[in-house]
Parts: C-alpha cells; sequence; structure tokens
C-alpha cells in the first residue's frame, strides 16, 4: 500500500483533516502515515489524533512517528508539505512588527509584502532541503506542497530539484462555495473555469447549466449585500469585471489600493483587518491548551470531509479515478499572457498519470497585468533565494505593490537591512 508521510505534522488540527480525508477512501485504509515534525509534543499529539481518526472511519493504517525527516520520507509515495518555519515567534511577530515602526501595515504578510518576502528567504532553503532528501530516498515520490509562500516556494522548486510537485490551496473551491452562498445558488449546481496566480486567479466563468452567472454576482454588490468582511473582493469586481480567489484580508495587501497611510479612511470603508494573522495566531495559541486536553481524552473525534485537494489527488493516482483540482504548477505555456516558468494556478487533470495541468491561454489583459505586479517580486525573490545575493531581496520590496506605495528608496533598504538583521540564523548568508 501507499506510504504517505506529512511533514510538519505538528500542525494538529490541519494534519486531522487531511488523514480524515484520506483514510476516508476504502482503497487507502491500509496504507502507512508517516507523521514527522521536530516538535516532539506536538508530533505526539498528532499521533493520538491520527490514530483515532483511523478508528472513527474503520481504517487500519500504519501509522510512525519520526523526528528525523529522511527517516520519514525514505520510501514515501506520497510527501505533505505543511511546515511553518520560524513560527509565530520569533518571525511571523518580527515581520509585522518592524515594519509597523516604518508606517507599512499588513494583514496576513505571508504571500506578498515585506511580511511574504521575508517567509519566502527563511522558507524556501528549508523546503529545497527537503526536495535533496526526497531526491535520494524517494525520488519518485508526489510531493504536495500546503505551505506559503504557495508561489515563490513551487517555482523555486521547479528551478531546483527533479521532484514532481504540485502546490495545492483551498482558495478556488472555498470562494466558488462563498460565491454560490452570496447568490444562493447550490455549489453543486454552479460549474466554473478559474486561472491565474495563487491568491490571485480569477474565476474566467462561473456558470449553472450554461448560463452567465456573473450578473448574480453582480446583483449582490449593486443590491447592497456584500458581506462587510468582503468589500475589497467586491471593489475589484466592480473595477476589473472578474472576482478574484483570494479572501478579502489577504488581497489587500496585494496591491496598491486598500492599504495607504495617507488615506486611512479606506481601512474603515474597506474592513480592512490589520494586523489580521497576528490575532488569528495568538487565538490559536491560546486555544492549543484545551484542544490537546481534548485529543488526548477519551472522546472520539469527528471526521467529516474537507475543501483540500489531497487526499483526492492521492486516490486518483492509486485508483486512476479521474478528478479535476486546482494545482500550482510550472507555467510551461499553460498562460500565454504570463512570464513563463513563472508559478501559475489552473485546473489540472489527475489520473494514474499523475497531475496533468490544463492549457488556458491569454488570460483578459487587466487581469494579467495585475498579476505581473505580483509575478515580478516573486521573481526577485526565488532569484534571492537561488543565488544569495541581497540585492534581489531589495529589488523585490523595491517592487512590492504596498511596500513601494507606502516608503521611500531609503526606508525600503532599511527595513530589510533591519528585517534580514532580525531574523539571524533563520536566513541564509546572503551576500
Amino acid at each position: 500500500m501507499a506510504k504517505i508521510t506529512l511533514i510538519g505534522a505538528g500542525s494538529t488540527v490541519f494534519a486531522k483533516n487531511l488523514l480524515g480525508d484520506i483514510l476516508s477512501f476504502p482503497e487507502l485504509q491500509q496504507c502507512e502515515i508517516a507523521l514527522m515534525d521536530i516538535d516532539v509534543e506536538r508530533l505526539r499529539v498528532s499521533e493520538i489524533v491520527a490514530k483515532k481518526v483511523a478508528k472513527a472511519v474503520g481504517a487500519s493504517p500504519v501509522i510512525k512517528s519520526y523526528l528525523d525527516r529522511r527517516d520519514a520520507l525514505y520510501g514515501s509515495d506520497y510527501a505533505i508539505n505543511m511546515i511553518q518555519v520560524g513560527g509565530y515567534d520569533p518571525c511571523t511577530i518580527t515581520d509585522f512588527e518592524i515594519p509597523k515602526r516604518y508606517g507599512l501595515r499588513q494583514t496576513i504578510a505571508d504571500t506578498l509584502g515585506i511580511g511574504g518576502i521575508m517567509r519566502s528567504l527563511r522558507t524556501i532553503p528549508v523546503v529545497l532541503g527537503m526536495c535533496r532528501d526526497m531526491e535520494e530516498v524517494c525520488p519518485d515520490v508526489q510531493f504536495l506542497n500546503y505551505t506559503n509562500p504557495m508561489a515563490t516556494i513551487c517555482w523555486a522548486i521547479s528551478r531546483a530539484s527533479s521532484i514532481r510537485t504540485v502546490g495545492l490551496c483551498h482558495s478556488v473551491q472555498g470562494t466558488a462555495k462563498q460565491l454560490a452562498d452570496d447568490i444562493d445558488i447550490p455549489i453543486s449546481e454552479i460549474n466554473f473555469r478559474c486561472a491565474g496566480i495563487n491568491h490571485m486567479a480569477f474565476y474566467l466563468r462561473f456558470e449553472r447549466d450554461g448560463v452567465d452567472l456573473y450578473p448574480e454576482v453582480r446583483k449582490v454588490l449593486e443590491g447592497g449585500r456584500v458581506p462587510d468582511w468582503n468589500r475589497v473582493r467586491y471593489e475589484m469586481l466592480q473595477r476589473l469585471g472578474y472576482f478574484v480567489t483570494e479572501s478579502s484580508e489577504h488581497f489587500a495587501e496585494y496591491t496598491p489600493y486598500f492599504i495607504k497611510s495617507d488615506h486611512p479612511e479606506l481601512i474603515d470603508r474597506f474592513n480592512v483587518p490589520l494586523d489580521e494573522y497576528v490575532s488569528r495566531c495568538i487565538k490559536q495559541i491560546e486555544k492549543w491548551g484545551a484542544m490537546k486536553e481534548q485529543f488526548e481524552g477519551d472522546d472520539p473525534v469527528g471526521v467529516t470531509r474537507s475543501e483540500e485537494y489531497g487526499s483526492l489527488i492521492i486516490h486518483s493516482m492509486e485508483t486512476g479515478t479521474p478528478r479535476v483540482i486546482y494545482g500550482n504548477v510550472p507555467n510551461t505555456g499553460l498562460i500565454s499572457s504570463l512570464q513563463d516558468d513563472c508559478c501559475v494556478e489552473v485546473p489540472c487533470l489527475v489520473d494514474k498519470n499523475g497531475v496533468q495541468p490544463t492549457y488556458i491561454g491569454a488570460l483578459p489583459p487587466q487581469l494579467s497585468a495585475l498579476m505581473m505586479t505580483n509575478v515580478n517580486v516573486q521573481s526577485l525573490i526565488v532569484e534571492a533565494c537561488l543565488t544569495g545575493k541581497r540585492a534581489h531581496v531589495y529589488h523585490a520590496a523595491m517592487l512590492d505593490p504596498h511596500t513601494s506605495t507606502e516608503l521611500t528608496l531609503d526606508q525600503i533598504h532599511a527595513l530589510v537591512n533591519e528585517l534580514i538583521d532580525a531574523h539571524g540564523d533563520w536566513i541564509p548568508q546572503l551576500n
């Protein structure tokens, strides 16, 4: 049976959801599950949860825990990456607090912006080390990456490793469900086609029985029914003509339009939740004790299928069941209006042949142009990580839409220096 390795399995709740999805398939119920993490206590709790999940769905997998990554990966058919390098403290809080002293505010800081740049610098080298391990101990593995920054990680892997990789996010299917709820039509009746880059893909078609549903979506805007938490994306629908996949709090910091120190009224107008990721982290840390106690107790765990694509890919590759998922893959001409070799998010067919991206062609020009403002930054981040050139970190920050709008060139240079110094050994030496 297949061996499935979870790297970063100490993310217990996410591991629980993925394992529930995987082990709910009868064909996967006797697979081998390798759980790996560097946190001994969280790994122990995740093993308890994994066994409870197996019992809940009537599965009988072999479950083993590992502190050594190579041992966990040895002979794996599938490897799932869900690590966070540096965690909340010291790294995430550093990404927020130092820029704040320069007047640069953020919401999530895990994809683009100065926070996304720093997260890439500390994460890409670790993931490439993971890939080198896989090249030696499981070269035919299918690697499923859930870690952000998605686009830069997958782009770096495609340039520096031979490991088959697809990046997975829940924004495409999650947003489709949100839109379906907004227009009061069951998602099961809706067909859509979406493409772009991770966290900035757009629904090119959104239909029911061949009928365009965008007029219904626009009625939400025209009728004043926009959810308060989603004002940014509906504003962009009005400006661009298409709806974007990633949440309003994410999208607000990928563009220069919504977080502006000289226009503070925009924060209230578009309900932009500054420091949102910091707040989430604090709440999760506070909840961990109670969750740990619950997981360790005698009560069984509930299992419901999530929206994640990971288990569907594994099941399709093992059984040949054809499915379409949305994956982040190299742009080998798939989207002709974006830079070759960048990381794009497109529909992919999955069966025994693996993950097969589908051709999109040219996007509407306004969408491609907006995406390229992010792709340009991603390109320089990847270049900095692969070459070790510090100058490219400055270049990435200089071109970042939000950072360059708020700060002068001197401020950007000083901010990058301060962040690199603060991260210390979390970032490899740059020259």
